[in-house]
């Protein structure tokens, strides 16, 4: 039995409506709210991701060489390279550095590193 129930993940932001912009594009969500300070959206399920104005926010940063990133968001999607040249456009960026050859690693506008990977391989 659980304990709790995850409802929303709340990222920091130095730029919360372009990072508004970003997911909603990313994850094909809509988006709930939205001003300078918060943003939020919403998914299937009652899922929503949250982004909140840090001021002097400092990307968490990849490589994780420092032990800086506090999580990751694993995201399934059915073609790696379509999906990473498409959250490209979206505003991302595809690191050189990429540990693996089943899922890329990329950064959202904040510099949150995220990863894509092959929904075949969630079953």
């Amino acid at each position: 039995m659980a304990t709790a129930t995850l409802k929303m993940l709340t990222l920091d932001s130095s730029d919360v409506r372009r990072d508004c912009a970003f997911w909603s594009g990313v994850l094909g969500w809509d988006v709930a709210h939205e001003q300078d300070e918060y943003a939020m959206l919403t998914g299937p399920g009652g899922i929503a991701l949250g982004l909140g104005l840090v001021e002097d926010h400092v990307a968490p940063g990849w490589p994780n060489e420092h032990g800086s990133k506090q999580f990751h968001l694993d995201l399934a999607v059915d073609d790696l390279d379509a999906a990473a040249q498409e959250v490209v456009g979206l505003g991302g960026t595809l690191p050189d550095e990429q540990p693996g050859e089943t899922w890329r690693v990329l950064l959202d506008p904040s510099g949150h590193p995220f990863c894509l990977t092959q929904a075949a391989n969630w079953g």
